[in-house]
């Protein structure tokens, strides 16, 4: 079961790079988002197509058709890239691991079904929850490639359910079945005495779930136009990449921590005209977790979240709570969110483990209808609280032009007292119907101008 190869290994014990820090003029937020927008672009790919019943695929969805996508994928490749082409059907398979200027295209109708028996996903180089670990492959995955895509119109369908890899997420009672709580609370332990990662083997055993897509220090991706649905964990997890383009993708997945789309350590990210309906956050950006997060001290930067479409889900744009890494230079504009089952608009998770810097956020011209719980909301409270040595910051933060129809409060805003949340300003902003008043408590420059409250001015 194992496959620690030499690549895989040395490149865990690698480490990545410092990212350097983006400056812009302090009166003009929104100057950087052109700049961001204009540097990010979707690969191209060679107009040669490899269909996968070329290679051997039977669709049905009865027959593993997982060696036959991996010998599509190396023709693509071998040839200097193309499209792998997987047509109208059902189609079964284990792993698939993308190689540069390969373009894996899910036609309309097609539906790739994945294998839920861990056997097929062999260990690689991974993240689980911030910490960087060897385990199960995610279920497509591409490490340390260029030019690569998932297109189309068709759907990659996890099969995750309460049955198989759901259910590894345990609880918090008596344990029933295998489940992820020793292994999790294990690889904790090891990030924080320094284990190298290459020691950090887990696989069979561990029971700590792959994510569904995550290309791993790659460079110009995209995925485009597809539907995922039923994800062991986190859907699409871009992890220290750059130049990364998600676009009109449909989320629709409910077990746990089956969050949409989280950009971690990733540089120049957007995410476009999604529809998110989601067991965890919609869209939740992080850079690693506690000394992990330190150690590679890898941003999160320069992402854009614009015309997208949250209904279930914690958060709508989230940031944290793996933060340790800092996340800055984050625009989400031009959104709808309307769900009960969505719990905020725009949230912040942070504490004294952590210890990240969330900086530069802005928000403008977003329609929500009913959220569960605040609008707004910092919570430096998260988890461990203030139960670890590192100060949490959260400054320099705007919201401009949010209409919420229905919420709990307007924001719900929690620093410590001796590290308070800084710049907070929210203008021209509507808040028709708040259950509760706000909170504001260890808040340092909160700047409120043109706010309407249940019909009053704020």
């Amino acid at each position: 079961m194992l496959n620690c190869t030499r690549r895989n290994v040395l490149a865990a014990m690698a480490g990545a790079a410092v990212a350097p820090r983006r400056v812009f003029a302090a009166n003009d937020p929104w100057a950087l988002h052109a700049a961001i927008l204009k540097r990010i672009g979707a690969p191209k790919f060679p107009s040669k197509d490899f269909p996968v019943t070329r290679y051997g695929a039977k669709s049905g969805g009865k027959i593993d058709c997982t060696e036959a996508f991996r010998s599509a994928i190396e023709a693509a490749s071998r040839a200097g890239g193309g499209r792998v082409i997987v047509p109208a059907g059902v189609w079964l398979s284990g792993a698939i691991h993308l190689k540069s200027g390969v373009n894996l295209v899910v036609e309309k109708d097609a539906t790739i079904r994945f294998l839920t028996d861990p056997k097929h996903y062999p260990i690689v180089l991974t993240r689980f929850e911030g910490m960087e670990c060897m385990n199960y492959s995610p279920l497509v995955y591409a490490f340390d490639q260029t030019n690569i895509a998932i297109t189309g119109e068709g759907t990659l369908d996890g099969q995750a359910s309460a049955e198989n890899w759901w259910a590894w997420k345990g609880s918090r009672g008596p344990a029933r079945g295998p489940n992820q709580m020793a292994a999790r609370a294990r690889l904790g332990e090891m990030v924080e005495r320094g284990v190298p990662v290459a020691e950090r083997i887990f696989g069979d055993g561990g029971n700590l779930r792959p994510m569904f897509v995550q290309p791993y220090r790659c460079t110009n991706v995209l995925i485009e136009g597809v539907t995922l649905t039923n994800s062991p964990m986190y859907e699409m997890h871009p992890v220290l990449c750059t130049n990364v383009t998600v676009r009109n993708v449909k989320v629709s997945s409910h077990g746990p921590n089956n969050d949409g789309c989280d950009p971690e350590s990733s540089r120049d990210v957007l995410i476009e005209g999604c529809t998110f309906d989601t067991g965890d956050d919609c869209i939740a950006i992080k850079s690693g977790r506690n000394a992990d997060g330190r150690r590679l001290h890898a941003p999160s930067e320069n992402i854009i979240v614009q015309n997208c479409t949250m209904k279930d889900g914690h958060g709508g744009v989230t940031m944290g709570s793996e933060c340790s890494g800092d996340i800055r230079n984050v625009f989400a504009q031009d959104c709808r969110m309307d769900s009960p089952h969505l719990d905020r608009v725009l949230r912040f998770k942070n504490n004294a483990m952590r210890g990240g810097v969330i900086e530069h956020v802005y928000l403008r011209n977003v329609q929500a209808g009913q959220v569960a719980g605040p609008a707004i909301e910092v919570d430096f409270h998260y988890e461990e609280g203030e139960k670890g040595p590192f100060t949490p910051v959260v400054r320099d933060v705007e919201v401009v032009n949010l209409t919420c129809k229905k919420s709990q409060t307007a924001w719900t805003l929690r620093g410590f007292e001796k590290a308070p949340v800084r710049d907070v300003r929210i203008r021209s902003c509507t808040f028709e119907s708040t259950a509760k008043p706000n909170v504001a408590e260890n808040v340092d420059g909160l700047v409120v101008e043109g706010v309407t409250i249940n019909g009053q001015k704020a």
